[in-house]
């Protein structure tokens, strides 16, 4: 098939070059560096699928320029499937094809630098020593082993964060509408959001966006936390009320903060703005935090994993052309 293929890097580019070669060079791909938006949508020129990242915009003014234009499948290289209107996509006759599960280990490993470096300040010691600054005032931490995590979200990447933390000690308790029956293997406790706000020193969030989920760390789930939380985002940035953490650093509910994804991340992450003024507030505040830790979206971002998202994406890719369905489809019932 002809894929048209947005928001792409050079390393995007590698690693689908590699996986449609080791499956035959079965499609002809297209990248644009454009992000997909009403305004890049005809940029498909006919395309039979686009291939779409997480802060692509795939709502029905978008969609309806696809289907208009020969689009059928929309193949995403990610697990989240919030930025596509569902509903829209059925109505007009267009697939969804995501990748469930390339490298849980990488997200959840990232997870864990951000856990350390928040607790032993990395990122201030870094900067201290590079200035001469020896001091060790400021930079005091806390044994991981005996503190007590919470784990939102027990799907492959909860998990593998818990089995992490479980081998530094810690005493892990883990949320989940449908916890999972591994849990137990590594020492965790599955329990109820409440008590799970109400007991963990570190909070961890590892579940989809869904309308559910969105916004399900607010000023009321914070009230119910530990004064000095640690609180780490790696899932979806809609999860957390970024004005309600705000207000929860300021008065010292939240001890340290770590994001890897933010909820208006799509005109910030992936793109080099540093010779430019960044215009929302609101992360411009975060950034000002000696306790707050903000990486780019990249918690996924290893050889390993992109190498998966480029070979499901592929195999999705070339399992809709053969069959009419992705081999990874997302449906309407997704969202229930």
């Amino acid at each position: 098939m002809d894929v048209t293929i947005f928001s792409t890097k050079a390393y995007d580019r590698r690693f689908l070059d590699e996986a449609n070669v080791a499956a035959g060079e079965p499609h002809r791909l297209r990248y644009l560096e454009a992000r997909l938006t009403h305004e890049s949508a005809p940029l498909t020129q006919g395309a039979q699928a686009v291939c779409a990242f997480v802060n692509d915009v795939l709502d029905r003014p978008v969609l309806e320029v696809l289907a208009a234009s020969g689009t059928r499948m929309v193949a995403l290289r990610s697990a989240g499937f919030n930025n596509v209107d569902l509903p829209a996509a059925a109505e007009l006759g267009i697939a969804v094809g995501c990748v469930p599960a390339y490298s849980p280990d990488a997200v959840a490993e990232h997870t864990v630098a951000l856990i350390l470096a928040l607790n032993r300040k990395t990122h201030r010691a870094y900067a201290r020593v590079r200035e001469g600054n020896f001091a060790l005032e400021g930079l005091l931490g806390f044994d991981l082993k005996g503190r007590t995590v919470g784990i939102i979200g027990t799907g492959k990447i909860g998990r593998a964060v818990a089995r992490i933390l479980a081998g530094f000690g810690c005493r892990v308790l883990a949320y989940d509408p449908m916890p999972s029956v591994e849990l137990a293997g590594f020492g965790a406790e599955a329990v109820g959001l409440d008590r799970l706000l109400a007991e963990a020193d570190i909070v961890s969030l590892h579940c989809p966006l869904t309308p559910d989920t969105h916004h399900m760390i607010d000023r009321a789930a914070l009230a119910r936390m530990k004064r000095g939380v640690m609180l780490i985002n790696t899932g979806r940035g809609a999860l957390v009320d970024t004005a309600a953490l705000i207000e929860g650093l300021k008065s010292g509910v939240i001890g340290d903060l770590g994001l890897d994804v933010y909820e208006e991340e799509g005109g910030l992450f992936f793109e080099d703005l540093s010779n430019q003024i960044i215009r929302d507030d609101v992360f411009s505040r975060l950034l000002t935090f000696p306790n707050v830790i903000v990486t780019g979206h990249q918690a996924f971002f290893t050889a390993e994993a992109l190498a998966a998202i480029a070979a499901t994406t592929i195999e999705n890719l070339s399992c809709f052309e053969k069959q009419g369905v992705p081999r990874h489809p997302v449906s309407v019932e997704r969202l229930a």
